[in-house]
């Protein structure tokens, strides 16, 4: 009996010693619903596929509250290993010198395939220094799309095929949806994202000085959209919202339950809500490039990305490291990138899972699927490459803040597009006055 217990006690030893030599990698993020589950099955299958390592997902709140929790834990020594950033806290990020290790460093020193030349060239380049390093690893990348619902369409005597391609046509399209009795003809999400950022590049027009903050003084960047064509929208927007043809749901993504319930029938988002409107939304749904003005030159361009990247927190051991390394492999697999995309509406990162996804016959199987990639994959201008700035969180705030005043009627285009100016162009100074410390 004794040598019994003394061998189960061995085996229990034993046991306990390899838990403990499996590394924990913590990887914080901010994902919600179904892509929360995307991330929690993406940590599950890494794990499963191999002894060493284990990531844990931890949900932190919304895309600022995660960064700004994060850089508060890397002050105390208690950072993740893995911090999912959004792209407007890009440049943020770069500035917040020691707090974050380049991937490509990441990468290097564990000996991991990493082939930066295998990425779609827009998502690559908008995590890239100027010294060409990649500092964090594209994941969730995204780009603005319009989604609409093809049974309210036909209801209303509209082509449920197609969602009008310009901006007056829409506009013609919600006043029709209205008058068959839709309560919500068109909604916004993330709408400095969609009708300010990814509008100016989508019209191939200034969204702000110095390449959009992307050139190698990109901190001196100034703000620019104060221009006629970005008032003449706001304004028509405006009058839409007065007519009742444009209802504002609310910031960030709140509009898009709106639309997955059939109260909205036009929304632009992000292409990375496919996934819950494939889930969710009992009705006939269309997915199509975003509108644009037909007199202005060069319309449409490209759009912008959107989503976030994994950056990696400074301050862990070597072995962690090898651990996020071994994960971001993982992520980057071919199968796992087209998996993803198919899943979510996120861009699918490299160009051999898109051509993985073409051949599959999954863009057939479900047509709009490609909007969002071949949306990005064209050729690019200094205005439509991306925006990069400082304090942007901030900014992006102040967007909400003033375009609300207009759709409550309480402002013009132009003043709230000359406030955002002015009040966002005192953040970006102070941002360029503590970057050159």
């Amino acid at each position: 009996m004794q040598f019994k217990q003394l061998g189960l006690a061995a085996c229990m030893f034993a046991t306990g010693l390899a838990a403990q030599a499996q590394t924990e990698i913590q990887w914080w993020h901010s994902m919600t619903a179904v892509n929360n589950e995307w991330v929690n099955d993406l940590a599950k299958q890494f794990n499963e596929s191999q002894k060493d390592y284990k990531v844990t997902p931890i949900f932190k709140g919304t895309y600022d509250e995660s960064m700004t929790a994060a850089i508060a834990a890397f002050r105390s020594g208690n950072q993740p290993h893995i911090l999912q950033v959004f792209e407007v806290g890009t440049a943020t990020m770069m500035a917040s010198r020691g707090a974050s290790v380049p991937v490509a460093k990441v990468m290097k020193d564990a000996g991991a395939d990493f082939n930066p030349a295998a990425y779609i060239p827009a998502v690559a380049a908008y995590y890239t220094a100027p010294d060409g390093q990649i500092l964090s690893l594209p994941f969730n990348s995204s780009t603005t799309v319009a989604y609409y619902n093809k049974d309210a369409f036909k209801k209303a005597g509209l082509d449920p095929d197609k969602l009008p391609t310009t901006w007056p046509e829409v506009f013609e399209a919600a006043k029709k949806l209205k008058a068959s009795g839709h309560s919500c003809p068109m909604t916004l999400a993330w709408q400095g994202w969609t009708q300010l950022e990814s509008f100016s590049a989508w019209h191939n027009v200034e969204f702000a000085t110095h390449k959009n903050g992307l050139a190698a003084d990109g901190y001196k960047a100034r703000l620019k959209i104060n221009s006629p064509l970005h008032v003449r929208h706001i304004d028509n927007l405006a009058q839409a919202a007065k007519n009742g043809e444009f209802v504002y749901k609310g910031r960030g993504s709140t509009a898009q339950a709106s639309f997955t319930a059939g109260e909205c029938a036009m929304i632009q988002t992000s292409s990375g809500f496919y996934g819950d409107v494939a889930k969710n939304a009992k009705f006939a749904y269309g997915i199509a490039p975003l509108p644009y003005y037909p007199d202005v030159k060069g319309a449409p361009q490209n759009t912008v990305i959107g989503g976030a990247s994994l950056w990696v927190m400074s301050g862990k051991k070597p072995e962690e490291y090898k651990g996020v390394a071994k994960f971001f492999e993982f992520l980057s697999q071919t199968k796992v990138q087209a998996a993803s995309h198919q899943r979510t509406g996120y861009l699918p990162i490299t160009m051999a899972a898109f051509d993985l996804t073409d051949k599959s016959g999954f863009y057939q199987k479900h047509p709009g699927t490609d909007v969002a990639v071949n949306q990005m994959i064209r050729k690019v201008t200094d205005n439509s490459r991306g925006i990069r700035l400082g304090n942007y969180v901030q900014v992006r705030a102040i967007e909400d803040e003033e375009l609300e005043q207009v759709w409550a009627g309480k402002k013009s285009g132009k003043q709230a597009l000359d406030a955002i100016v002015t009040r966002g162009n005192e953040l970006l100074t102070r941002f360029e006055r503590s970057y050159k410390k």
